[in-house]
């Protein structure tokens, strides 16, 4: 899917590319700084942060494809995580997940209608003991039930 960008975004694009093309191991602090800054890695950037760090596309794509925290569209205004891993898998998130996806009508990496909530995996919170973990935005949330999640979606979304 294409997702333009706008000059804003292209600038802050350039301007993270510029600030990093000299560093030492500098592909993973560049996407992260342009994750953080515009909430995803385009895959129309990739040329220029392959030229500008000496490496071919294929790398670059490759980075952002082995690790599960970068993104390559946008995301709602908030990100749910579900574990995945075998702790939470043994407790119950597989049905939690199930539940999770028919609440909010959307599969994993997909973004509800009203731009709210976008669903992703992830392997392992490090909330083990506390099983099934989720995470919405930058908080970890244990001992998950469908009910819980809900309660901390209409939190986070309305308030």
């Amino acid at each position: 899917m294409d997702h333009a960008l706008t000059q804003a975004q292209l600038d802050t694009v350039s301007a993270h590319i510029k600030a990093h093309q000299h560093v030492p191991g500098g592909l993973l602090p560049l996407l992260h700084a342009i994750q953080d800054d515009i909430g995803f890695v385009p895959e129309t950037t990739y040329p220029d942060i392959a030229h500008a760090l000496a490496l071919s596309v294929a790398e670059v794509h490759g980075v952002v494809t082995f690790y599960h925290h970068f993104r390559t569209h946008p995301v709602g205004k908030h990100v749910l995580q579900i574990c995945r891993a075998e702790s939470c898998q043994a407790m119950g998130s597989a049905a939690l997940e199930n539940t999770i996806k028919a609440n909010l009508g959307v599969d994993y990496h997909q973004t509800t209608t009203d731009g709210e909530i976008t669903l992703l995996p992830v392997y392992c919170l490090g909330n083990c003991a506390c099983s099934p973990a989720v995470m919405i935005d930058d908080e970890v949330y244990g001992r998950m039930n469908a009910d819980k999640v809900h309660a901390i979606i209409q939190e986070v979304c309305h308030g």
